[in-house]
């Protein structure tokens, strides 16, 4: 028997998703609720983002074991890690996680639309950076390194080959821009989950963006914290200065444009820029602080039946 077409519900709700202009609302909201987090609380939610994103380039690192398929079908090998991991990223946004990658789309688009100043933007940026590297290192040295989980010896040659290719192969300008490649997508997936109502419509939404940016081997900052330390772990030729100046520095750039500009603000420009009416989430006008973009408070009060605090959203 067929199930009843349910006519009579809200239009959003039959569809199951905010709309492109709402879901910008809800990524602004969220940027101001991220930023004006207690430095300690962004601190344990930056380092728990790093450590399940480390978890999952550890099981790509395994599935990566495969010498075969590397010299003759690379292609399978990155199929297969594309499919595996997503799961780290789904696992992040869907327990409130901080990526400093993330923060680079949140922030952004909340300190664009004046509700947090260049400050607290800069300030959450540097907290989840360090949060992210320590959670990462701490997975990478205790959990992966001297758990001996990568100490046999097709692991261990894949693990080193693969670090030294992220370093010593791509010039610094092409690591600058597949940090670029890597984090438009990673941000389009965190947008395009503030989007879907409902779980299975986030995991979707995650998954697919994060496949493609890991199929095309780009370069994101914070998985490269647990693949090129692994890789120095393990006895790759690669010392600490190379890896900063050759790896985490132009992909951190390129992660900032790709997340911040080509997702942040033109998504920001597309939706909210020059929009002076309310934009109402389940019936809910923004009611927190706003500022200028240095940090002089402007406070303004929406009415009471319909004012939602920045930090009482709870999507992704």
């Amino acid at each position: 028997m067929a199930m009843a077409y349910p006519y009579n519900q809200p239009l959003e709700v039959i569809h199951n998703a905010y709309s492109p202009q709402q879901t910008s609302e809800i990524v602004s909201r969220m940027g101001a609720a991220k930023a004006r987090m207690r430095i300690d609380k962004i601190f344990v939610s930056a380092f728990m983002a790093g450590a399940i994103l480390a978890f999952a380039c550890a099981a790509v690192s395994v599935v990566n074991t495969a010498p075969w398929y590397q010299e003759n079908a690379p292609g399978v090998i990155r199929l297969f890690s594309a499919l595996i991991f997503p799961f780290g990223l789904v696992a992040i946004i869907l327990t409130g996680a901080d990526l400093a990658t993330g923060s680079f789309l949140f922030t952004t688009v909340s300190t664009l639309h004046r509700r947090t100043s260049i400050l607290e933007m800069l300030q959450h940026w540097t907290i989840t950076f360090f949060g992210n590297l320590a959670g990462s290192l701490f997975i990478m040295g205790i959990v992966i390194g001297y758990g001996g989980i990568l100490d046999d010896a097709a692991y261990r040659a894949q693990t080193v080959k693969f670090a030294a290719a992220k370093v010593a192969k791509p010039e610094w300008h092409q690591i600058f821009i597949r940090g670029i490649g890597a984090n438009w997508l990673v941000c389009l997936a965190c947008f395009l989950s503030c989007g879907a109502r409902e779980m299975f419509s986030k995991i979707v939404a995650i998954w697919w963006p994060t496949f493609a940016f890991v199929i095309l081997a780009f370069d994101h900052l914070i998985a490269n914290m647990f693949y090129i330390p692994m890789g120095i772990f393990l006895g790759a030729d690669i010392s600490v200065g190379l890896y900063i100046w050759k790896s985490m520095i132009p992909a951190l750039l390129g992660n900032i444009v790709g997340g911040g500009l080509f997702v942040g603000v033109v998504y920001w420009y597309m939706y909210l820029a020059g929009n002076p009416s309310p934009i109402l989430i389940d019936g809910t006008s923004y009611g927190g602080p706003t500022t200028s973009l240095f940090g002089v408070n402007a406070d303004v009060e929406t009415p009471p039946q319909t004012r939602v605090d920045s930090d009482k959203t709870s999507m992704a």
